[in-house]
């Protein structure tokens, strides 16, 4: 079900140095797709055309076919913010600010090379934000095996304070299994306050997003989590290994539905 009152914004400007390819990143296909479409029609179910891709590397190229995407899946012409160098994205989402339109007073940030989110989880998880009344939420999953993924870092009475990236991660911390997914929804007001109070004070050197969870953990901002059901959906694209595997899970999910 669509809300008007929500804006989808979807990161798209990376790269992807680790597939191998002179490609951008979320125009690699899936069934004779660019994986950055299925992003677009999940987005869409959810936000109708309040949708604001970021590009970068390829920029017009990533323009060119998410506007085609869009038209003839769905009729409408997404909006676009440029990041034209790739700081990290915390970064990303203070260029999209601008975009996002004045309606909206919920934002969710997707990833664009991550295909297989469903438009039910995505409505379901939103659904939590709204009725629990939070200013951050993000989704989240356990795995038993974490490796690479930032770790949802919670106090003693489970609420969320923070997420840290493997790379800066303690070992105490890499012990965690709450792995964070790069889905969020945060509050439009917080969102355009908190952007710009990230710093780059990590190993990467980065303007990391998830540092909105703890500037709102410390101003006293509500922040929770929901745990999806099923980690197949926030599988995140990064090889050509990673491409086959997500291809072949969309092959069997659309041969269920057919």
């Amino acid at each position: 079900m669509q809300t008007h009152n929500v804006a989808v914004v979807v990161l798209a400007a990376g790269l992807g140095t680790r597939m191998k390819s002179g490609k951008a990143k979320v125009l690699h296909e899936i069934l004779d797709q660019p994986m950055v479409a299925y992003v677009a029609e999940t987005a869409w179910r959810v936000a109708g055309d309040n949708i604001i891709f970021i590009i970068g590397n390829q920029a017009e190229k990533v323009r060119q076919v998410v506007s085609d995407s869009c038209m003839q899946g769905f009729g409408f012409l997404p909006r676009f913010a440029l990041q034209e160098e790739q700081l990290g994205t915390g970064h990303a989402v203070l260029c999209a600010l601008p975009e996002i339109p004045a309606c909206a007073e919920d934002v969710v940030i997707l990833c664009g090379d991550v295909p297989l989110l469903t438009a039910a989880t995505l409505s379901q998880f939103l659904t939590d934000h709204t009725k629990t009344g939070r200013d951050i939420s993000l989704l989240a999953v356990q795995l038993d095996k974490p490796k690479g993924y930032g770790r949802v870092l919670m106090d003693e009475n489970e609420n969320v304070l923070g997420i840290v990236e493997e790379a800066d991660a303690t070992d105490e911390q890499r012990k965690i299994k709450t792995i964070n997914t790069g889905v969020y929804c945060v509050k439009k007001q917080f969102l355009t306050e908190a952007v710009g109070k990230i710093r780059a004070d990590n190993a990467q050197r980065e303007f990391y997003l998830t540092d909105i969870i703890e500037i709102g953990y410390k101003e006293g901002k509500r922040i929770g989590s929901l745990i999806g059901n099923d980690p197949d959906e926030v599988l995140g694209i990064n090889t050509p290994q990673d491409l086959a595997l997500v291809e072949n899970i969309m092959r069997h999910r659309l041969s269920k539905i057919s």
